[in-house]
């Protein structure tokens, strides 16, 4: 009988820790919420909150409530969190082999971070920076963002979340700056209002007008019970006029 050969292989050994991506808008600019490293790798360089699962009980979304929690002081219990993706290059960390499940976040009116357990500092800097790498930050953490930052826009297209970003009450110019600043594009004024009315259910009239300055008062709408924009709201391509605006 053929004697059968054992398989030398082994499976690798491979970390899993979570990374968090918070975008708010904040002075009329997109910002994301980073901490500074405390300890090594990367000590006193930029990063996403996040770390290690605590042990084999603990669920990867519950590590991610944890890590905001002691990191940077948020409670990510009030915020909508969705799974962004994972990222697992074999070099991403030197710690070893690291899978990283990336969440998440974006929600208006967020207060001031808190640096908390590992973190050294915590703040929200404007995502062109981070974008433009103006603001480095360690691992991967820049494609991170980017992907995140991607998922925002393409939210604002299919969604009604830029009106969670206005008051409660708010002008079709208000709107248009959330976004102008989440797309980081100039929108025509008069293809943005007609666009906007076209999407049924997105904005209600609220039924006042505001003045600002010594122009015609501006009506004001309220968010509509929409929960899919249809048509979405498509965004500009660079250096490219649409047929609509020509």
């Amino acid at each position: 009988m053929p004697e059968i050969e054992e398989d030398p292989w082994e499976p690798p050994l491979v970390l899993v820790a979570v990374d968090l991506v918070i975008l708010t808008l904040r002075a009329s600019t997109f910002h994301v919420l980073l901490i500074e490293r405390g300890i090594e790798p990367y000590q006193g360089s930029w990063a996403l909150p996040g770390g290690f699962l605590n042990n084999a009980g603990e669920g990867v979304f519950e590590a991610a409530l944890r890590e905001l929690k002691e990191e940077a002081d948020l409670d990510g219990t009030r915020l909508h969190i969705e799974q962004l993706g994972a990222y697992g290059e074999p070099e991403r960390d030197p710690r070893g082999r690291v899978l990283s499940v990336a969440y998440l976040a974006i929600a208006p009116g967020l207060p001031e971070p808190v640096a908390g357990t590992d973190a050294s500092g915590a703040a929200w800097t404007p995502v062109e920076q981070v974008l433009s790498g103006r603001a480095p930050l360690a691992f991967d953490h820049q494609l991170i963002v980017a992907d995140a930052v991607e998922r925002a826009r393409t939210k604002l297209e299919h969604s009604p979340l830029a009106t969670a970003f206005c008051g409660e009450t708010f002008t079709i110019a208000e709107l248009r700056r959330v976004y102008e600043t989440v797309w980081g594009a100039e929108l025509d004024e008069r293809n943005f209002y007609r666009k906007v009315q076209r999407v049924p259910g997105f904005i209600e009239p609220a039924g006042t007008d505001r003045r600002a300055g010594k122009g015609r008062p501006a009506r004001t709408f309220r968010a509509g019970p929409a929960e899919v924009l249809h048509p979405p709201l498509t965004r500009p391509e660079p250096h490219r006029e649409s047929e609509e605006e020509r």
